[in-house]
């Protein structure tokens, strides 16, 4: 029974040590302006990484909309949205993660996506089917630690 009840403390004590964890989309506390100040893993992020989901189609795509020079040998960079030399210079670490999870709590008319938002859509479909979503919650277009991925590449980008 004493090492029952040891082990059970010992495991409280474990998992006391461990990190919080992720937030889940719905548990993101955005500020007045749409910063999110808490990391959503409180793990770091990983530049490199970030740089791969900025530029690959079938995650981030950011390039479908955004230019950047550190990404030049990626083709066909977009222009609808601001340059994103300099994002680091320009923007907080936490305003720049509030941007990618939901830009929208930032800028209300955007028509950037929300990267890490599961409901309160308008009109969701189900993938590129034509078709109604059949769900009322999404999984994210990025996972919390592709976010923090994302947001330690941008805060590379500074002004010179």
């Amino acid at each position: 029974m004493r090492l029952a009840l040891g082990m059970a403390a010992m495991s409280v004590l474990v998992a006391g040590a461990a990190p919080a964890g992720e937030i889940a989309p719905k548990d993101v506390v955005y500020d007045e302006y749409g910063a999110v100040e808490t990391s959503l893993t409180g793990v770091p992020g990983d530049p490199a990484n970030g740089a791969a989901v900025l530029a690959n189609r079938g995650t981030g795509n950011c390039v479908a909309c955004h230019a950047s020079t550190a990404l030049a040998d990626v083709p066909f960079h977009g222009e609808v949205g601001p340059m994103l030399d300099g994002a680091g210079s320009r923007w907080s670490e936490a305003e720049l993660r509030g941007l990618i999870a939901n830009a929208k709590m930032t800028f209300d008319g955007t028509i950037m996506p929300a990267f890490y938002k599961t409901s309160g859509y308008i009109r969701p479909g189900n993938a590129f089917t034509g078709k109604a979503a059949e769900t009322p919650e999404l999984p994210p277009l990025l996972t919390a630690q592709e976010v923090e991925d994302v947001v330690a590449f941008l805060m590379t980008l500074k002004d010179e």
